[in-house]
């Protein structure tokens, strides 16, 4: 599989204009495949803390070649609905390939920009991975990300903590927290847990509401 959604990067990316010299290159698509990262992501782990479930509707910001997409495309079941967005073309090459090949009907690529987007309105919930040091204006992005959520919606950012090591980038290159956090509520959003499981990567979760945060604890 990683092979091929190689060859499907290849033959676009040289066409497509880089909106921003922090992205992610398509043709490095083979680290985001690492065959032992569902060990360490956890991605249903993450998907129940987010709630998602059959029938959901939910979006994968930032989706790479769709690692996480077709997770989400699983869990939520035909009558749910996953948006898989980028700002990369190659990218929603890649997963629009993936998902063919998977037999996956509910999966929809959205081409954003660098600050919108470009999400639908009413999402049960938002998935931001391994992308929030890619975002120029991370303020724009979670605000237009607000708008599209439920009242009772949630926003879910994973990202490589500066303390842990793992496979994720250097260490000056990772976002701090408490900074993800401070964006997040200039966006209008609530942070509602801080989970800390994942071995090398914090887990932020926002809302709507104002309930107040309690760090390492979920407050569902």
């Amino acid at each position: 599989m990683t092979a091929l959604l190689l060859g499907i990067l290849a033959t676009t990316a040289s066409a497509q204009n880089q909106p921003h010299a922090r992205l992610f290159p398509p043709e490095d698509i083979g680290v985001l495949e690492a065959p032992d990262r569902g060990l360490w992501q956890q991605p249903d782990r993450i998907m129940d803390v987010l709630n998602v479930r059959e029938g959901s509707i939910v979006a994968d910001v930032g989706a790479g070649a769709g690692w996480f997409t077709v997770r989400l495309a699983r869990r939520v079941g035909p009558d749910g609905r996953v948006y898989a967005e980028d700002i990369q073309q190659p990218m929603l090459n890649a997963i629009a390939y993936r998902v063919s090949r998977e037999g996956l009907s509910n999966v929809e690529t959205v081409l954003g920009t660098a600050e919108d987007p470009m999400l639908p309105a009413d999402l049960d919930a938002v998935l931001i991975v391994d992308v929030y040091a890619e975002v120029g204006n991370p303020v724009s992005l979670l605000t237009d990300v607000a708008a599209a959520l439920k009242p009772d919606g949630r926003l879910a950012i994973v990202d490589f903590t500066k303390e842990g090591g793992g496979p994720g980038p250097l260490r000056e290159l990772r976002v701090d927290a408490q900074r993800v956090i401070r964006d997040a509520e200039a966006a209008g959003l609530t942070l509602m847990s801080y989970e800390t499981f994942l071995p090398y990567q914090f887990l932020l979760v926002f809302g709507l509401d104002q309930r107040a945060p309690t760090p390492g604890t979920s407050s569902r």
